[in-house]
């Protein structure tokens, strides 16, 4: 027990400096008006939240820049827009089709990278308009130990990273934005739907849409993580494992809904929900990036 308990302190502890140390880092950020990339997750409303809290101190404006984008689920937006005005930022709604712009049609092993190039570019472009310096955008620590191909883009342009650079994790995120009261922070991810399909893939707006159809149908079930990784005819489902039992009591009627949208056999995933699992198959050996991702500093 004492073991538990001395555990918990230390992580207490851990989360507190973090904090201490995010907060001083935007302070310094609100001495100007400020930008943040939001995408209404867990990561960018706790980043939002404290450059609002950080302005209201020096009476500086801060700007909530959200993509409307068609690789993400429909209502994202409507619901950042929301979340931001609660917070007190002005929002910003910037319309893009990377499919064909950011050369990602083909679904390239370096798909993040060209798609958060050509994203942030946009964004600084805006940011150059309003005199905006400097763009906040919220990697964690636990980002920059996986296959992110997009950080290399943003270090490329000078993107901020704060919660990256005082090494905050997904789960000490989610614990602050709890403690600040934020929806968002139980929110699950929610990935761009290029990464349902292998590397290589032939994407089209029309195979995207036909995924989001349906995993919104898997979370109707009352499924919480999902995703509809497509191989072709083949509908491969990863959900929780504890969910298991959940969606094999309706396996049937999920089937014959999956095979409507048209899909010739579905299957469930024994290895359950993973972030990234199209990344397994040797991504991270098909594209030479030119740095360490896990070594970048901001």
């Amino acid at each position: 027990m004492e073991g538990t308990e001395g555990m918990e302190r230390s992580r207490e502890r851990d989360i507190t400096q973090k904090k201490e140390r995010l907060l001083a880092l935007m302070a310094e950020y609100a001495l100007q008006d400020t930008m943040v990339a939001f995408s209404g997750g867990a990561d960018s409303s706790l980043l939002l939240k404290l450059a609002c809290e950080a302005a209201a101190e020096t009476g500086k404006k801060v700007y909530g820049v959200t993509v409307q984008t068609r690789l993400h689920p429909l209502g994202e937006a409507g619901e950042a827009r929301r979340a931001a005005q609660e917070m007190g930022a002005i929002h910003l709604i910037l319309t893009v089709d990377e499919l064909e712009e950011a050369g990602i049609v083909d679904n390239p092993p370096d798909r993040c990278y060209l798609c958060k190039k050509y994203l942030f570019r946009k964004m600084l472009e805006r940011a150059g308009e309003l005199g905006i310096p400097f763009i906040l955008e919220g990697t964690n620590e636990d980002d920059l130990h996986v296959y992110r191909p997009g950080i290399k883009a943003l270090k490329e342009l000078g993107i901020a990273s704060p919660l990256a650079n005082v090494h905050m994790t997904k789960e000490e995120v989610r614990t602050l934005a709890a403690a600040y009261g934020l929806q968002a922070a139980s929110k699950p991810a929610v990935p761009c739907l290029a990464t349902r399909f292998p590397y290589g893939t032939s994407l089209t707006y029309g195979k995207m849409r036909q995924v989001e159809q349906g995993e919104n149908y898997l979370k109707g079930l009352g499924l919480r993580n999902v995703r509809l990784r497509v191989h072709g005819t083949v509908a491969r489902i990863e959900v929780d494992a504890e969910e298991f039992p959940v969606l094999m009591s309706r396996r049937v009627e999920a089937a014959a809904y999956l095979k409507g949208l048209g899909y010739g056999y579905v299957t469930l995933d024994l290895e359950g929900f993973r972030s990234g699992s199209m990344d397994y198959a040797g991504a991270a050996e098909n594209i030479n990036l030119g740095d360490d991702l896990e070594n970048i500093q901001y």
